[in-house]
């Protein structure tokens, strides 16, 4: 039984140390290595002995340190994949955090909220909020591509709040690559922001 448990808390090991620093997971990250108790008794080793840290319920990461900084958060990317709980989940940003990627808002949210094909869950990690929201397949469609990023910016300020800044902002930020798929995504925009796509990618055109 203990060359067994040994042997479980090697291969997580291996696991933790093969996605380096920065990796948020959850036991369930481990579940083809092991019983729940032994995966559980070896996080908790792991946690005592400081490799680890624990985020919140059954939600760790691999800490990145900075000479600097110290011990640095993880990103709302990482923490919304492991609340998530398997990769195969799609995810797309939202609402101010969106606009924030983007540049086109200083606002860094507290509360952030990602639209999702998992189920609808809320997690605290110290001060943040992440919202995972399960959406409709058109919302996902261009999950995890710049067009779904920009259509929900785009959305969250509102077609009053776009004016030539924004435009000019996204101009600056966006890539020919970028503006290719923009306009591949485009069917699923509303009209309003389908028009504003279609003139930066029109803007790469004439530059």
């Amino acid at each position: 039984m203990k060359k067994k448990s040994k042997s479980t808390d090697s291969k997580i090991l291996n696991r933790i140390y093969g996605h380096h620093r920065g990796w948020v997971f959850t036991p369930n990250h481990f579940k083809d290595l092991g019983s729940r108790n032994a995966i559980a008794s070896a996080l908790k080793r792991y946690k005592q002995a400081g490799l680890i840290r624990q985020l919140g319920r059954g939600i760790y990461d691999y800490p990145k340190s900075d000479p600097l900084l110290g011990i640095l958060q993880p990103s709302a990317e990482a923490l919304a994949r492991a609340i998530a709980g398997r990769d195969a989940a799609r995810l797309q940003a939202t609402g101010a955090y969106a606009a924030n990627l983007l540049g086109l808002s200083t606002q860094v949210p507290v509360k952030i909220t990602w639209l999702t094909d998992a189920r609808s869950r809320t997690v605290r990690i110290g001060k943040r909020q992440i919202i995972l929201r399960r959406s409709t397949p058109r919302n996902l469609a261009n999950a995890g591509k710049i067009s779904g990023l920009v259509i929900q910016a785009l959305r969250y300020l509102g077609q009053r709040r776009v004016d030539q800044q924004v435009i000019a902002q996204l101009s600056r930020v966006l890539d020919k690559e970028d503006r290719n798929q923009l306009a591949k995504g485009l069917q699923y925009a509303p009209a309003w922001i389908a028009d504003i796509i279609r003139s930066l990618v029109d803007m790469e055109k004439i530059e």
